[in-house]
């Protein structure tokens, strides 16, 4: 069977305009396939009654053919741009979503890369913070001075107890340190009872025992890393720290330290070791049986080495150990209170349609804001921390301040933008609505609406936002479309289901 040249054209103008088609985005790729080939037989026919010669008939069905190539191109990217959209202007539910899960998963990883936001999210609290106690001479209100003699130290702990049952005492000096061929290092030492960790409760690793009564050395991680390269073969080696011959027994995590003085290593001396300088330190008690009717602060009357009496102040370790919880809930419930006098609570008027919406539509919707505000919860704590120890060091009263001033701006800046963005989306698809148009005039306020209207892609429905709030249109208010307006929003890239 031999084709004629005009049905060997038709062919190929076919399988050019198939091609194209195949450009064309999926769901609307057969009715432009249809279109085409009616246009093809419209423009056939009529070059072919305008040119006599076929040849010139067919180049001009050819080009024809050829024209819709940069049709299916330009429509695909116009598809592109109408279905793919920024969450922040005309993005989905889901997209939005999305978004807030990366903003949590950067912070998050910010967080985890700042040492001591890092040693904050893991710090354990230490054994019965509640009733460990900080003793300082009641003439000074600095906690983090050292106050405390050794002497003092030593009578409480002599003295038959009715209100504590455990004493631990240090101070912090600097001293040299050195082992072995590596260099001395200069580093805080906090000089301790070998009670100490055992009454706070911390957790030493690599923890090695000290062969008979020398003194074990328990370093920070910033100092075994910094100084000694994160070596794990050094603990158990002989130390000199000072003048006194220590055993390396251990490390500690950053942030595990909530006492005053900052410190690199502690020396924790034995029972019978006189390694205490003259200078002075600091106490930590244990209350025998909890006094919750004190409080967590308390002056009290104890005995001096001079046989007098003289007055101390006590208070619990709690406020020092509490974590960035406190300050971060305190922050959200001042936003909480600030929002109703920064912005609109109303989400606007919405009438009731026509078709009724779906139980799931309207759970959607709802559910949609409450995922919002959950997910902005901890995108506002992880973003505070940052900023509050961006700094390595920062005092920790800073930190505290720089926390609650962030993270009150971030949680109410961030309500006011979930508020904004549930009242600019659909109550059926949850899109954003776009095409806004002015409407009505500002002398006609008291006769006609006058404001901004926008529209639902989808051809749900249209929201009408009032220029200036009057007695009769304060809110902006939801018009949902009837079925008469379907024949607008055929394209099935704009069907959205949500009525029954």
């Amino acid at each position: 069977m031999t084709l004629r040249p005009p049905a060997l054209c038709e062919l190929l103008c076919l399988a050019l305009l198939r091609g194209a088609s195949l450009l064309v985005p999926g769901r609307q790729r057969e009715e432009w396939w249809r279109e085409w080939r009616a246009e093809l037989w419209h423009v056939r026919r009529a070059y072919t009654a305008e040119h006599s010669c076929s040849w010139i008939a067919e180049r001009e069905v050819a080009t024809f053919c050829l024209g819709a190539i940069p049709d299916a191109l330009c429509f695909r990217e116009q598809f592109k741009k109408r279905s793919i959209r920024l969450a922040t202007t005309m993005g989905s539910a889901t997209q939005c979503v999305q978004v807030l899960f990366g903003l949590i998963a950067i912070s998050y990883g910010v967080a985890m890369l700042l040492p001591d936001v890092s040693a904050i999210l893991h710090f354990l609290a230490y054994r019965d913070t509640r009733n460990l106690m900080l003793l300082r001479d009641a003439h000074f209100s600095d906690d983090s001075v050292a106050t405390i003699s050794v002497e003092q130290y030593r009578v409480w702990k002599r003295r038959r107890q009715e209100l504590f049952n455990g004493f631990a005492f240090y101070q912090v000096a600097e001293q040299s340190l050195s082992i072995e061929s590596r260099a001395a290092t200069k580093g805080a030492v906090a000089s301790a009872s070998s009670n100490l960790f055992d009454l706070l409760g911390l957790r030493v690793r690599y923890a090695r025992e000290a062969p008979g009564s020398l003194p074990r050395l328990i370093l920070s991680e910033q100092m075994w890393k910094r100084r000694f390269g994160g070596d794990p073969h050094i603990f158990g080696r002989l130390i000199q720290v000072g003048s006194e011959s220590a055993t390396v027994s251990g490390v500690i995590d950053p942030g595990e330290w909530r006492l005053p003085g900052q410190t690199d290593a502690w020396l924790l001396l034995p029972e019978d070791h006189d390694g205490f300088s003259g200078g002075l330190g600091f106490v930590v008690a244990h209350l025998q049986t909890p006094h919750a009717s004190w409080g967590e602060a308390w002056h009290m009357s104890a005995p001096t080495p001079a046989g007098t009496a003289d007055d101390f102040f006590c208070q619990s370790l709690t406020e020092r150990t509490r974590g960035p919880g406190d300050v971060f809930l305190f922050a959200v419930l001042l936003a909480c209170l600030a929002l109703p006098a920064t912005t609109s609570l109303p989400l606007g008027e919405y009438r009731a349609s026509s078709r009724r919406l779906s139980w799931f539509t309207r759970v959607r919707r709802w559910g949609f804001l409450g995922c919002k505000l959950t997910l902005l919860l901890p995108i506002v704590y992880f973003v505070s921390l940052d900023l509050a120890h961006l700094r390595s060091g920062m005092d920790p009263v800073t930190s505290e301040y720089i926390q609650l001033m962030s993270a009150f701006s971030l949680c109410l800046f961030g309500l006011r933008w979930s508020l904004r963005d549930q009242r600019q989306r659909c109550p059926v698809c949850l899109g954003k609505l776009t095409n806004p148009a002015r409407v009505g005039q500002p002398s006609r306020s008291f006769l006609a609406w006058n404001g901004t209207e926008l529209i639902c892609i989808s051809g749900h429905g249209l929201l009408h936002v009032p220029e200036m709030a009057t007695s009769w249109f304060s809110e902006q208010r939801w018009l949902y479309l009837d079925a008469s307006w379907e024949i607008l929003f055929t394209e099935p890239a704009f069907e959205t289901p949500g009525y029954f």
